[in-house]
C-alpha cells in the first residue's frame, strides 16, 4: 500500500491563460456593444418612422371626413386619435409628435439630450 503524503502537481490556470481569456472578451465585447447600439437606435428610428406614417393616414382621414383641404390646420394631435390603430401611438424615447397642417409631413421633435442616429438632440424628424 502507498500512502502519498504531498503533491508537487498544481492544478490551476497560469497568468498568461488568465490574461488571454481577459483579452478575448474584451475584444468581443468591443465589437459587440457598438453593433447593439446601432441595432438599437436603428430599431427605435424604425418606431418612430412607422409612427409619423400613422399619423399622415390619420391625417388623411380626418381630412376626407372633415372635408378640409390642404393648408388647414390640425390643432392638436388628440384629434387624431380616433384615427389611430389602438386609438394611440406609442413613443420610443419620449419624442413629441408634431401633426402640422393638412398636406404638410409631420414631424417628430427628440428630447433634449438625445442623439438617435443621423439626428441631433432636439432636431425634427420628418416623415418619411
Amino acid at each position: 500500500m502507498k500512502i502519498k503524503i504531498g503533491s508537487s502537481i498544481k492544478s490551476g490556470f497560469t497568468l498568461i491563460e488568465v490574461v488571454l481569456v481577459v483579452t478575448i472578451i474584451g475584444l468581443l465585447v468591443a465589437v459587440g456593444v457598438p453593433n447593439y447600439m446601432k441595432a438599437r437606435d436603428n430599431s427605435r428610428l424604425s418606431v418612430i418612422y412607422s409612427n409619423l406614417q400613422q399619423i399622415e393616414m390619420a391625417k388623411s382621414q380626418w381630412a376626407i371626413e372633415n372635408r378640409k383641404t390642404t393648408g388647414d390646420q390640425v390643432d392638436d394631435l388628440a384629434m387624431l386619435f380616433p384615427y389611430f390603430r389602438g386609438g394611440k401611438i406609442t413613443d420610443a424615447i419620449q419624442e413629441t409628435y408634431v401633426p402640422n397642417a393638412v398636406g404638410t409631413p409631420a414631424e417628430a421633435n427628440l428630447p433634449a439630450g438625445v442623439n438617435l442616429g443621423p439626428y441631433a438632440s432636439g432636431s425634427a424628424i420628418p416623415a418619411p
